[in-house]
């Protein structure tokens, strides 16, 4: 089932993506390629599924339009990015004349597995096939097939389109002109990626990220401080200068003398302080989860959650547009 849209043109197409899965990730994939120039053909098993995405991907690239983030795109308006954009139920149709395939399904190793063996038989061989997995390392679903040295990991923040970040994640079976390819058009989508050099679970962000939810954790259990506070310890300060620098660039400019200076002031208090972090075996206990679901309900009551996340994206954009304009600055 093919589902062009009345006014699709593709003749300035710079070339067909295939997108397999049609949820928050697989749409934002959409909206990303869509305005970089790209044809794209959206599949997903579920025909309502890929209705209901289409209104919602059309919603978010005329809010794009709305807020001056397609001006520098290929296509400067909603409707020309999305008349790149088509949708069908076969597999095959979606992936005929693709030089790249994306993978947004649920994170499930037996699915990825089942799904790539799909993949791999019906791909050309220069076909890319990339996964959005944000934790299985692509050895355990990508070895022993046909193309195992075309397929890689390009692991995105959600919600894709309003957070550039990626982390591209190669096999050790993968070509590397697979990571060169991989890495330059993501660079050409508007992305920021970056190479995970070795195969470990959770890649980069998701180590990063659980060992901030494992201490914020730690903290609400022994009563340091409540839920609430840990969100308004990261909202109101790291996540203030860590929108903007990174957390070495952050110890570097907090020293005089630079990040080997921060080390030599710092070192020795950060040392004791990790020491008692891994003195604490962390091990989830219903009691405390139940404690920061109760502070987040507060803020967000289950049932608003999708009316939060639009808020949430709404204050994405407007982080998107400052940190465009600070960038024509440069």
């Amino acid at each position: 089932m093919a589902e062009p849209n009345a006014k699709r043109s593709k003749t300035d197409s710079k070339g067909k993506v295939c997108l397999v899965g049609s949820g928050i990730v697989g749409r934002s994939f959409a909206v990303i390629f869509s305005k970089a120039g790209y044809s794209v053909s959206l599949h997903d098993t579920v025909e309502q599924q890929l209705k209901d995405a289409m209104i919602l991907i059309k919603a978010q690239l005329e809010d794009f339009e709305n807020k001056g983030l397609l001006k520098d795109c290929v296509h400067q308006t909603a409707d020309d990015a999305f008349s790149m954009i088509s949708t069908t139920l076969d597999l095959k149709e979606a992936m005929d004349g693709a030089f790249f395939l994306q993978e947004s399904v649920p994170e499930n190793l037996e699915l990825k597995q089942k799904v790539f063996k799909e993949f791999d038989s019906l791909a050309s061989d220069d076909m890319i096939l990339s996964s959005s997995t944000s934790c299985i390392v692509p050895s355990k679903f990508t070895l022993n097939l046909k193309h195992t040295k075309n397929c890689i990991v390009s692991h995105p923040v959600n919600p894709p389109a309003l957070c550039p970040f990626l982390e591209v994640v190669p096999s050790t079976e993968t070509n590397q002109e697979v990571v060169e390819k991989t890495l330059s058009l993501w660079r050409e989508c508007g992305m920021s990626p970056i190479t995970v050099k070795k195969e470990v679970a959770g890649f980069v962000l998701n180590r990063l990220q659980y060992a901030l939810l494992a201490e914020s954790y730690r903290l609400v259990e022994n009563d340091v401080c409540t839920p609430d506070d840990v969100n308004i310890t990261l909202t109101d300060g790291l996540a203030m200068r860590w929108s903007l620098i990174g957390p070495f660039e952050t110890g570097h400019l907090n020293a005089p003398k630079g990040i080997k200076d921060y080390y030599e002031r710092y070192g020795p208090p950060t040392e004791a302080v990790l020491k008692e972090q891994s003195e604490t075996v962390l091990k989830f206990k219903q009691e405390t989860i139940d404690k920061i679901h109760e502070s987040m309900c507060r803020i967000a009551p289950v049932e608003s959650i999708i009316e939060r996340s639009k808020l949430r994206d709404s204050r994405l954009s407007a982080l998107a547009v400052h940190r465009n304009n600070e960038k024509a600055k440069l």
